[in-house]
C-alpha cells in the first residue's frame, strides 16, 4: 500500500482578500509535512472556473513549488486535462519534462478529459468527442517524450510538423501514466491502455475489490495495448481523511469538509445551477446538505468500521478515513486486502482548518504509515 494526499484547493465563501494566497501557501506547508511523514504522493488537480470547489487552475506551478520544498514525495498531476482545447500536447510535454527534471524524476503524469460543462464550454471542447481527443493527445504526448526529434502528427484534432520537443523527462521512457476514473467503464479503459487508475468514485473496499480484480485481469491480458511506452499497473482510491486520537474530535474537524467536498462536486457535475460570480455554493450546502444525504447528525462516533457509508437515498454521507489511527489502520488494511495499491486522502476540503490538517498528517505518519511499511 502507498499513500497520497489530494488537492482541489477548495475555498468556500466568503473570501478574504488574501484567501487564495494563504490557501496555496498553507497547502505547501502541508505537503512538506506529508513528505517528512512518509506519505508517498501528492496529487494536484487541474480545474478551471469551478468557484469554491477548486481553485487549482495551474497545478504545474504548485507542484514545481512543492518539488523545491520536498525530497521524496512523488508529484502527481491528478490530472492534466489533455484534449487540445485545454492544453496543446507540446505544451504539456514541455511542462511535464521540466517538472520531472527539477524534481529529480518524481513526476506522475495523470491525465483526463473533464466532464464539467463550465470547463468544456469555455474551452470549446466537444463533449461527444472528448474521449477520442484524449486518446489522440496521450499518443502524441508520449511520442514527444521519446522521439528525437518528434516526427510530427497529422490527426483529427492535432496537427503539428516535426519539431524537437524539449526538455525530455528524467524518467525513461516517460513518467508513469494515469487516468482519472469515476466509473467502472473508465477503469476498464485504463487497464486496456496499460495506465494507472485514479478512482474518484468513493467506493467501499468490497466494491474496490471487484473493480481492482477486473482491472488487473485486463491489464495482464492480451487486451492491454499500452497507450505510452511503459505500463503502469496501479489502482488508487480517493477518500476524505482526518486523523485524531479521539474519534469525536476527528469527526468535528473533518466531516464538514468531507461533506462539502461531495456536495460541491455534485453541484458542478450533477445538479447545480451555477451563475458565475453569483452562486454561493457554501450557503447552498448549509441550507440543502440534509436534502442530499449530508446531514451532520448522520455521522456518529462508535458507528462501526470506517467507510464511505453510502445511504439508500441521496448522494451519500462521506466519512471515509475520518477517525482514530486505529480505525484508519483497519480501513487501510481492508483496502489493501481488496487489491488497492494506493489510498489518496482528501484533507484540505471545505472549511477544514490548516492546523488540524497538519496535526492529522503528522499523527497519520507516526501511527498508520509504519504499519504498512514492511515489505515495501
Amino acid at each position: 500500500m502507498r499513500f497520497g494526499i489530494f488537492y482541489e484547493h477548495q475555498m468556500p465563501r466568503p473570501w478574504a482578500p488574501d484567501a487564495e494566497e494563504k490557501l496555496l501557501n498553507d497547502a505547501l506547508d502541508q505537503v512538506e509535512i506529508a513528505d517528512t511523514s512518509g506519505i508517498d504522493y501528492v496529487w494536484e488537480v487541474e480545474h478551471h472556473f469551478l468557484e469554491e470547489y477548486s481553485h487549482s487552475s495551474a497545478p504545474e506551478v504548485f507542484l514545481a513549488a512543492a518539488s523545491q520544498r520536498t525530497k521524496n514525495i512523488r508529484l502527481g498531476h491528478g490530472i492534466v486535462q489533455i484534449p487540445p482545447g485545454f492544453n496543446h500536447p507540446a505544451r504539456v510535454a514541455e511542462r511535464i519534462g521540466t517538472l520531472d527534471l527539477i524534481s529529480h524524476g518524481r513526476v506522475e503524469f495523470g491525465t483526463g478529459e473533464s466532464s464539467s460543462q463550465a470547463e468544456l464550454g469555455a474551452f470549446g471542447v466537444d463533449r461527444e468527442s472528448k474521449r477520442a481527443q484524449w486518446e489522440e493527445s496521450i499518443d502524441a504526448i508520449t511520442r514527444m517524450f521519446v522521439e528525437e526529434p518528434f516526427a510530427g502528427y497529422d490527426g483529427r484534432w492535432i496537427s503539428m510538423p516535426p519539431r524537437s520537443v524539449l526538455p525530455k523527462p528524467k524518467q525513461k521512457p516517460h513518467p508513469p501514466l494515469w487516468v482519472a476514473c469515476s466509473r467502472r467503464e473508465t477503469i476498464l479503459m485504463a487497464a486496456r491502455h496499460g495506465i494507472g487508475a485514479l478512482t474518484f468514485a468513493f467506493i467501499e473496499p468490497e466494491q474496490a475489490k471487484e473493480w481492482a480484480d477486473e482491472y488487473y485481469s485486463l491489464i495482464s491480458s492480451d487486451e492491454c495495448m499500452p497507450a505510452g511506452f511503459a505500463v503502469n499497473p496501479n489502482f488508487a482510491v480517493v477518500l476524505p481523511m482526518m486523523c485524531h486520537k479521539d474519534e469525536q474530535t476527528a469527526i468535528e474537524r473533518g466531516i464538514d469538509g468531507a461533506h462539502f467536498f461531495g456536495y460541491s462536486l455534485a453541484h458542478y457535475y450533477v445538479f447545480g445551477d451555477h451563475a458565475p460570480g453569483v452562486t454561493n455554493v457554501w450557503e447552498e450546502f448549509l441550507a440543502k446538505r440534509a436534502d442530499y444525504g449530508f446531514a451532520r447528525e448522520i455521522i456518529n462516533a462508535d458507528d462501526g468500521p470506517l467507510g464511505v457509508k453510502i445511504l439508500e437515498q441521496g448522494f451519500g454521507s462521506l466519512r471515509g478515513a475520518i477517525g482514530t489511527p486505529e480505525q484508519i489502520t483497519d480501513l487501510v488494511q481492508r483496502y489493501q486486502d481488496a487489491g488497492v495499491d494506493q489510498m489518496i486522502f482528501v484533507s484540505q476540503a471545505g472549511p477544514n482548518r490548516h492546523e488540524h490538517i497538519c496535526e492529522s498528517l503528522e499523527l497519520f505518519g507516526k501511527k498508520v504509515v509504519p504499519k504498512f511499511a514492511e515489505g515495501r
